[in-house]
């Protein structure tokens, strides 16, 4: 298990920041409090089991154990319905710098805390 610590890439980081420059900043407090908290790692230092833009990632909601399976995107190539969900959204935002086997505990806009759990990044 890797404790509560979040990984980033420092290009990732850099992008982030970048787009949430832009956003209404209270929209999107527990993304920015999460990346800040981030240990920003080298490209080369990259786990191969790391969520960052452009994983694709298989998780589990714990409280309903429900599988999903979604691609972490920027917001421009967001598609729901192709499972590309923006880092913007809630559980975007929830699982970008995760690892296998960790879990998080996050609010989403209908005001429920769901625990997510990374099964597998492919």
């Amino acid at each position: 298990m890797y404790d509560d610590v979040i990984l980033i890439t420092e290009r990732d980081y850099l992008r982030i920041r970048h787009i949430l420059s832009f956003q209404n900043s209270d929209d999107y407090e527990n993304l920015e409090i999460e990346i800040e908290r981030a240990k920003i790692i080298d490209e080369k230092e990259v786990p191969a089991d790391l969520v960052m833009m452009n994983s694709k990632v298989k998780f589990v909601t714990l409280q309903d154990d429900k599988m999903m399976t979604i691609t972490l995107v920027y917001p421009e190539d967001a598609n729901f319905s192709e499972g590309k969900i923006s880092v913007l959204a809630p559980l975007g935002s929830a699982l970008i710098g995760l690892r296998t086997n960790q879990e998080i505990n996050w609010m989403f806009p209908d005001g429920r805390t769901k625990t997510l759990k990374i099964l597998e990044v492919l």
